[in-house]
Order: structure tokens, then C-alpha cells, then sequence
């Protein structure tokens, strides 16, 4: 991995000789309007509708092994934990920590996150997913710490025919997938979605999946309308870690589940209406209100008394956003309000323990209130140099109700119970978040750009109030990042590069010490290099990502009986990338060989146990066999690795979610 960039390293300086015109690349989440990726002061990565396409994913983790710097690590079924400038976080407020959104509305109240929301999106058919590194709470407000990644939908007026297809795979695994357009001159309507079974690899496993999307979109003169209903359903019999030493080579192990009653079932409906209204070529105005649905059940089946947790939530809240031009400098200003009720309730069946009971041990509900107006300006401060800089001031309010007695949930005489209930409360949150940044042009295809900025979340909801071993009060900090990223942007007709050094200091950092109570005097340390790169030499094509980083401990935090200051932070690999090589048709046939690379990572704050690491082969390859009739194959680990698609130290054994032999799978696609 050095080597490879140090090759590219030394590829870089050699662009500026170049005359070539520079290709437009468009993005919408780093500034939050319509702006050339050359020409924006931060980082920003992206997946486009053809590269999804050519994926085909079974799961996201497959999709965004492309984007530098981020890990979506694979769980069983449609579950997945996240690292985006940061190591694999976990626990009650591990997706705190970023901000997942379709069309820039979260994909779940702030506050009331979960670890696997991403599966509230259809990813699959989306017109590109971004990604933003590192805090961006200046545009997006809390949870926008160490990233974003926004699923943009289509655009039914750009959609040129609707299609059918059908896919087929290993342990009974279909889907059906469809889009139905129809455009006039003013209206146009867009309906597709998802229909996935599984049947699983390991042993009394599988998933069942739906997701559906509605748009209407309305464009006359000054106003733009995009009305979007998106649902999903998705209905999970979940597998759990295999334990022991290497446990994910051993062909007798690999496929076993440990725990077939586990299961998950999840609903989650979005409407919203993106309304522009534009004056004239410098000044628009956007309102967007919006209604969100949630609705969760799953055995915990990571612990080993595997209580049943139910949560759900409804929100409503709306987005207005003004922007003017006034030659050299564009202002951009906005307020945005949520109002959320959340619920949540755990419980158990049979005692495990004294401390530890049958019953309820939960039984909750919160409003929510967050309303936070920003603003930001950008300067062309001369022909070379663009200057920007914003500002974002956040209020959340937590109304919290107990619908049980307070105190412990066990009985009288049981000392050191498990689980504390909270009295009722009302906690509220103020934060600011600044961000400034530089763009400076070397020449027409290179900039050079920098950027400060900081980051912030509330804790969640349930960091609050689900209490255990006696606390009554968590009296948490807001967790913050300051962050200072460096980088070197190129791109023409065939060649794009993008290299990123960025330092990250994270302050307040919520978890759940050794007496298990819930703290924030935590302290981490974020450093890296990032790289993206494409190449494309007439029907030829490679394209590669690579992420060296350093992601530690900064104090001695009470994880451990032991010292674990400047240790390592579990699961956060040093050095990871992919690496893509393809021939890609005007008829549409393609063929592409991918290497996917998972550097060795530490699976303690001891670093005391680690995994290895692995590497991928993936092939894919599809022919236009007609203009309306495609087929494609993928076939995934081509090499038969054994491999885990994540590692884990718990309850004092290895723990591993196994990864997938080498698997075929097949589509045929029909275009009407």
C-alpha cells in the first residue's frame, strides 16, 4: 500500500502539464447548492447512478469501499456499523457521530439515531450517494462529526426509460427491481423501488425487503417542486457472532448461528416537498417541509440475556434556505426546525440473573425539540482564490417522560442492578459550529483547498436515559471536533485526482466506563491521508481509493483497567482502499476487476487481540444484448477467502460476523 501512493504521489505533479478543459462534476452536500466539485473548499466524494448500477450491491458495504476514508462495516443481513474519519463506532450513540440523510433530510430524528439507518434509504437506486469527511455541522447541525452521506433521489424529467429487472444469487437470494417514469412538459412522475429476499448464508438466517419511492416534480418558470415519498420495510432473521480464536476459518464454525431466535424487524416511511422558487439568476429561496416515520423491533442478541428492544418515532419539521448573489460575494442563510416524539421500551422474558431480570426494564418516551438558523459566505476574492466561511448556532430540547418507577428495575433487596431508570427531566442543548475554507486555482484543471471547521452532536436519547448500575443522572457534555483538512484536487476529460490530509481532535467524546456510567471526558485523536483517483483512456478505465490513518486514545479513558492512553482505538485500521480496473462499452457491455483491501485493526482499547485483515477479489461483467435487453454477473470473492467482515473482543472471546464465500450473482434487465 505504500506503493501505491507513492505512485500516485508522484502522478500528481505532473497534471498541471495538461491543457485539457476540465469536466464538470456537480455536487449538492458540500455547500448545500449546486457547485463544481473543482471548485469547492473541502473535501467531497461521490458515487454517480452508473457506478451503483455496476455495483448492483447485495449490501452498502459493497457500494462504498469506493469512497476514501469511510467503512461501512458489514453485519448480518442489512446490518451495518459506520466509519467515516474514524474508527468503527459502536454503542447506544455510535451513529451520533454522522449524519445520514436522503436529499439533506436525516434518515432519522436527531438524537434518536441507530447504528444501521442506512438501510432506511434506497441506496440501490439512487441517482448518487455523497459523502462528506469529517465534520460539516456548519451545514447539517448536530451528528455531522465525523461526516455525511446523503442519498440524492432522480430526477424524473432526466430519467429516460423505465425498466424491470430480476437478479438471482446463492441461498435462495432475489430481487425484483423497477422504475416507472412518465414526463410532460411541466409534470413528471417517478415510481420505483426494491423487492430482495435472502435466505441467508449461515444457518437460520435471512431477510425479507421492500423499498418503494414516489416523486412528483413540477417546473414552470420561477418554481421548481419535488414532492418525494419514500418507504421501507425490512423483516430480518438475524445472526449472530461465531466465537473463538480464528472461529472464521474453521469450515465447521463458519456457517453456524448461535442464535437463531434473533431477529429484526424495521418500517420506516419519508414525505417531504423541496419547493424552489427562483427570482432570477442570483437569488433563489427553498422551504422543505417534511414528515418522518420509524418504527423498530430486534432481539439483542450481542448480549448474552438477549433482551427485546421496541422503538419508534414520528417527526415533523421543515428547512428554508435563502440565497443571494451579489457578483463576488453569494450569501447563504437558513433556519431549520424538528420536532420529534420518540419511544422506546426494552424487555426480557426469562431471569438471567438477580441483577440482571425478567420484565420491563425500560419504558420511555421523549420529545424533541431542535431549531438552528446558519449562514454562510463565500468570496471570490480574485480569479485564482475563493474564500468561504459560515456559521451555525443549534438548540435541542429533550422532554423525557418514565412510564415506570424510577430507580432500579430490580427488586428491592438486589444490589448492583443492571438497569436505572431515570426520573422525569427536561435537558437542553445549546452549540455553536464554525467552518472556513479556501479554494485557490493553480490552474484551469488543479486547486489546491483548506479548511477549518468543527463539529458537534447532542448525546442521544437513549445515552441519557438508559441508565445502568445506579446512575441516575448523566450529566453529558455535548461531544465537539475541531478539524483542519489539506488538500489537491485535479480533473480533466480523463483524469481525476483528489488527496486529502486532515488532523481531527474530538473532545467530550460520550461512553460508557468500566462501572458502567455514562461520561464525557473522553478525548481521541484523528490523522490521515485519503486518495481518490480515476483514469480513463478510451473504453479503459481504473479507478482507486486509499486511506492511511492514525485514530488513538488522547487520555486514559476509563474503557479499560488499564492505562490506554495514545492506544490505538479498536476497530479503526490503519490502511484501506480499493482499487477498480474495467472496460466499459458505448453498447453498455462492461467488465470490471476490483480489489478491495482491509488493513489489520486492533479489536480492544488494550490492544491486546487483533484481526488480520484481508483482501478481495470482486468481478463483474454484463453485455447489451439488445438496446432494450441487458444481463449482467458479479461474482464476489472471487478468490474464496475466509475472511470477517468484522472482528470483535467481547465477554472475553474472539467474535466474528463471517464473510461470504465466493458467490455468483446473475441479472437480467428489461428497458421499456
Amino acid at each position: 500500500m505504500n506503493r501505491f501512493f507513492s505512485v500516485f504521489l508522484l502522478i500528481i505533479p505532473a497534471i498541471g502539464l495538461t491543457q485539457e478543459q476540465p469536466i464538470d462534476n456537480i455536487t449538492v452536500t458540500a455547500t448545500r447548492t449546486t457547485d463544481n466539485v473543482l471548485d469547492i473548499g473541502s473535501n467531497i466524494s461521490w458515487l454517480d447512478e452508473e457506478s451503483l448500477r455496476l455495483v448492483e450491491q447485495q449490501h452498502i458495504n459493497q457500494a462504498l469501499v469506493r469512497i476514501p476514508g469511510a467503512w461501512i462495516s458489514r453485519g448480518n443481513g442489512q446490518e451495518h456499523l459506520t466509519a467515516i474519519r474514524s474508527p468503527v463506532l459502536t454503542g447506544t450513540g455510535g451513529c451520533g457521530a454522522f449524519f445520514t440523510a436522503q436529499d439533506g433530510i436525516s434518515l432519522r430524528a436527531l438524537g434518536f439515531c441507530n447504528v444501521n439507518q442506512l438501510f432506511d434509504a434506497n441506496t440501490e437506486q439512487a441517482s448518487s450517494v455523497e459523502v462528506l469527511r469529517g465534520p460539516a455541522s456548519t451545514m447539517y447541525g448536530s451528528n455531522a462529526v465525523h461526516g455525511v452521506i446523503n442519498v440524492l433521489t432522480p430526477n424524473p424529467f432526466e430519467v429516460e426509460q423505465s425498466f424491470l429487472s430480476l437478479s438471482v444469487g446463492p441461498h435462495d437470494y432475489s430481487r425484483g427491481m423497477f422504475s416507472l417514469s412518465n414526463t410532460g412538459d411541466q409534470h413528471g412522475v417517478l415510481f420505483y423501488g426494491n423487492i430482495t429476499k435472502d435466505g441467508g448464508y449461515l444457518q437460520d438466517s435471512g431477510f425479507e425487503q421492500q423499498k418503494f419511492n414516489l416523486i412528483h416534480q413540477y417546473q414552470e418558470g420561477k418554481w421548481q417542486i419535488k414532492n418525494v415519498l419514500a418507504a421501507t420495510n425490512l423483516n430480518q432473521e438475524t445472526a449472530g457472532f461465531i466465537s473463538g480464536l480464528d472461529a472464521y476459518k474453521d469450515a465447521a464454525l463458519k456457517t453456524q448461528n448461535p442464535n437463531p431466535e434473533a431477529f429484526r424487524d424495521s418500517q420506516s416511511m419519508r414525505f417531504y416537498s423541496q419547493i424552489n422558487y427562483l427570482e432570477n439568476d442570483t437569488t433563489s429561496l427553498t422551504f422543505t417541509p417534511y414528515v418522518r416515520w420509524a418504527d423498530m423491533q430486534f432481539l439483542q442478541h450481542y448480549l448474552i440475556w438477549q433482551p427485546l428492544e421496541e422503538n419508534s418515532q414520528s417527526s415533523v419539521g421543515a428547512q428554508l434556505q435563502f440565497q443571494k448573489n451579489y457578483g463576488d460575494l453569494t450569501w447563504l442563510s437558513g433556519f431549520e426546525v424538528d420536532l420529534t416524539n420518540g419511544q422506546l421500551t426494552e424487555t426480557q422474558s426469562e431471569d438471567f440473573s438477580p441483577t440482571i431480570p425478567a420484565g420491563t426494564h425500560y419504558d420511555y418516551e421523549v420529545d424533541a425539540t431542535v431549531y438552528s438558523p446558519f449562514a454562510q459566505l463565500q468570496w471570490a476574492a480574485s480569479e485564482q482564490l475563493n474564500l468561504s466561511t459560515g456559521v451555525r448556532y443549534e438548540r435541542t430540547k429533550y422532554d423525557y417522560n418514565n412510564h415506570l418507577t424510577a430507580g432500579s428495575a430490580c427488586a428491592d433487596d438486589v444490589e448492583n442492578c443492571r438497569f436505572t431508570r431515570p426520573e422525569d427531566q427536561v435537558v437542553n442543548y445549546e452549540e455553536w459550529s464554525y467552518q472556513i475554507n479556501a479554494n485557490y486555482a493553480v490552474n484551469n484543471q488543479n486547486r489546491l483547498y483548506a479548511q477549518y471547521s468543527t463539529g458537534y452532536r447532542a448525546p442521544q436519547a437513549a445515552e441519557l436515559f438508559r441508565l445502568q448500575a445506579g446512575q441516575i443522572l448523566a450529566e453529558l457534555e455535548a461531544e465537539n471536533v475541531d478539524s483542519i483538512e489539506f488538500g489537491l484536487r485535479g480533473q480533466t476529460q480523463g483524469f481525476f485526482y483528489d488527496l486529502t490530509l486532515f488532523t481531527m481532535q474530538k473532545n467530550n467524546f460520550i461512553f460508557q466506563d468500566t462501572d458502567r456510567q455514562n461520561i464525557s471526558n473522553g478525548e481521541t485523536s484523528h490523522q490521515g491521508i485519503e486518495l481518490a483517483i480515476n483514469y480513463q483512456w478510451q473504453q479503459f478505465y481504473i479507478s482507486g481509493n486509499g486511506t492511511f490513518a492514525k485514530h488513538q486514545y488522547a487520555t486514559n479513558l476509563r474503557l479499560s483497567q488499564v492505562n490506554i492512553n495514545n492506544n490505538e482505538i479498536d476497530t479503526a485500521p490503519e490502511h484501506m482502499g480499493s482499487v477498480q480496473f474495467g472496460w466499459r462499452a458505448d453498447s453498455g457491455s462492461f467488465i470490471e476487476l476490483e480489489w478491495v483491501h482491509q488493513g489489520n485493526y486492533f479489536l480492544n482499547p488494550e490492544n491486546t487481540a487483533e484481526y488480520s485483515g484481508h483482501n478481495l477479489l470482486n468481478l463483474r461483467t454484463g453485455w447489451a444484448l439488445t438496446d432494450k435487453v441487458d444481463i449482467s454477473v458479479r461474482v464476489t470473492n472471487l478468490s474464496d477467502e475466509d475472511y470477517a467482515e468484522r472482528a470483535d473482543f467481547g465477554f472475553g472471546s474472539y467474535r466474528y460476523f463471517v464473510g461470504e464465500p465466493r458467490s455468483v450473482y446473475a441479472t437480467l434487465r428489461l428497458k421499456y
